[in-house]
Order: structure tokens, then C-alpha cells, then sequence
């Protein structure tokens, strides 16, 4: 009973340090943060998005209607940006302004250090939210239980790809005294992890695509989990594998540049996928 009640509470506090780690939704937990700690969160990343997609969701879905749908993608954008505090935009932000200058490996990296943002930056931000802006615009037309309610599932994967960034790429600040504490949260991330990060994310799909109205287990849902679970997969490799080229591995500013690429790549994708079901 008591390893059970300790395995429970370790479980809890896990999920608190993710949705505090990569979100500003109010936890009122105070947490003793270590690298296991850490390592145990990444499990719930999953559940942290599709916590943030289904609020966008809703919050689409209430204001169908009341407002232009630019007037309401503008607002449903401003709400996705804040419950993250901007993290995984702040990191595509460097990570553009290091890549882009097209330097040495290490120039980059002191690049990406630098709290300013340079013009790469800017332009990488502007169009990502000019993307999701207009995507979302062409969600809102659509109905909550056939659309809407899909949301989560690009949240929920473009998550669930930076645990598998986190694990198979090397930390290119690994070499750099301070600057790797990063990397040292995560390191020992093993396939314990990576198993029960990847059931949450499929369980938590089967329940999005059965609230869509779908029956929990079918072939238009099985298609559905399955085409975004690989083109998650598939776009998310070709990404890790241009940064890591570049940097000789990945860093905790690019796994938010990644995490903002593949929100947008998904939210297109299920878009098309979505659409074309219906027809």
C-alpha cells in the first residue's frame, strides 16, 4: 500500500512539474525539482497539450459566432501564446536567429545564448503566428464535435515529439560548463519513459477522437491517430536532423522551435485530414 500511495504521489507531482515546466496554467504546487523530477514529467507532456488544445477548443467553440473569425483566430492565438508564456516561441525565436546567421557551430550556440533578438528571429515568429493565425481561421467554421474538438491532437503530438527529440538527439551544449544544466534534467531518459509518454499520447487520442463522436475503437479513428502519429513522426526527424546538423545537436531552445513548427505542420495536416473525411 505504501509503495502504491508513493508511486501515486510521485505520479502527481510529475504531472504538476510538466504543466508548471511548459505552461502558465495556474498549479499551485510547490515542487522540489531534480533531475528525476524532471525526467518523470516528460510523460505527461502529452496531457499538458491536449490540456491546452482542448481549452483553444473551447474557447473557439464560445465564440462562434460573436466575432469575425479573424477578430476570433486573433484572440484564440493571444490565448495560446499566453497559457505557454511564449516558451516554445521564444526558443524558435533564438534558435531561427542562431541557424540563420549562418556561422560557425559555436557562433551559433553563443548566438542563441544572447537574450536580444536578432531579425531571423523576428521573421520566424511573424510567420509561424501568421500560419497558425490563418489556419485557425479555417478551423473555426467548422463544428465542435466533427472539428474543434481535434485541437488537442496537434498540442498533443507536437509534445509528445519533443520527449522523442529529447531522447534521441545529443545535447549540443553538452560541452559547455553551465550552459548543459538543460540537458543534465533530462539525461537518463530511457525507454521507460518513452513507452508510457507514447501509451498517454494514444490513449489520450482514442478519448479525443471518441468525444468527436466516433466510436472508440474504428477505422476512421484508427486512421486518424495513425496519419497524425507519423506525420508527427516523420516532419519532427527531418527538423531534428536539419537543426542537429547544424549545432551538432539539439538544445532546450530548439525543442521549442520544434514543438512551434509542428503545431503549425499539424494544425495543417488535420485540417486536410479532417476535411477530407467529411466530404
Amino acid at each position: 500500500m505504501r509503495i502504491l500511495l508513493d508511486f501515486v504521489v510521485k505520479g502527481l507531482a510529475a504531472c504538476a512539474a510538466a504543466f508548471q515546466f511548459l505552461t502558465r496554467l495556474p498549479v499551485p504546487v510547490t515542487l522540489e525539482y531534480n533531475d528525476a523530477l524532471f525526467r518523470r514529467s516528460v510523460v505527461f507532456y502529452p496531457l499538458v497539450g491536449a490540456v491546452i488544445g482542448l481549452l483553444i477548443g473551447a474557447a473557439g467553440w464560445l465564440l462562434q459566432g460573436w466575432l469575425a473569425p479573424g477578430v476570433t483566430a486573433a484572440l484564440l492565438l493571444a490565448l495560446w501564446v499566453a497559457m505557454t508564456g511564449g516558451l516554445h516561441l521564444d526558443g524558435l525565436m533564438d534558435t531561427a536567429d542562431g541557424i540563420f546567421s549562418y556561422r560557425s557551430r559555436e557562433k551559433m550556440l553563443e548566438i542563441m545564448k544572447d537574450s536580444r533578438v536578432g531579425a531571423m528571429g523576428v521573421i520566424a515568429c511573424v510567420l509561424v503566428l501568421l500560419c497558425k493565425w490563418t489556419l485557425l481561421q479555417q478551423w473555426l467554421p467548422l463544428s465542435w464535435r466533427g472539428s474543434l474538438l481535434a485541437l488537442p491532437l496537434a498540442a498533443l503530438w507536437s509534445r509528445w515529439y519533443m520527449v522523442v527529440a529529447i531522447a534521441f538527439w545529443p545535447y549540443a551544449r553538452q560541452d559547455q560548463t553551465g550552459s548543459s544544466r538543460l540537458g543534465a534534467f533530462f539525461r537518463g531518459l530511457g525507454a521507460k519513459h518513452l513507452i508510457l509518454h507514447t501509451g498517454l499520447a494514444v490513449l489520450l487520442s482514442w478519448i479525443v477522437v471518441w468525444m468527436m463522436g466516433e466510436p472508440f475503437i474504428s477505422l476512421r479513428g484508427l486512421m486518424l491517430v495513425g496519419l497524425v502519429a507519423v506525420g508527427c513522426a516523420v516532419i519532427g526527424v527531418l527538423i531534428s536532423v536539419f537543426i542537429s546538423r547544424k549545432l551538432g545537436g539539439l538544445t532546450g531552445d530548439t525543442y521549442g522551435a520544434i514543438n512551434e513548427l509542428l503545431e503549425t505542420f499539424l494544425l495543417l495536416f488535420l485540417y486536410i485530414i479532417i476535411h477530407g473525411m467529411n466530404r
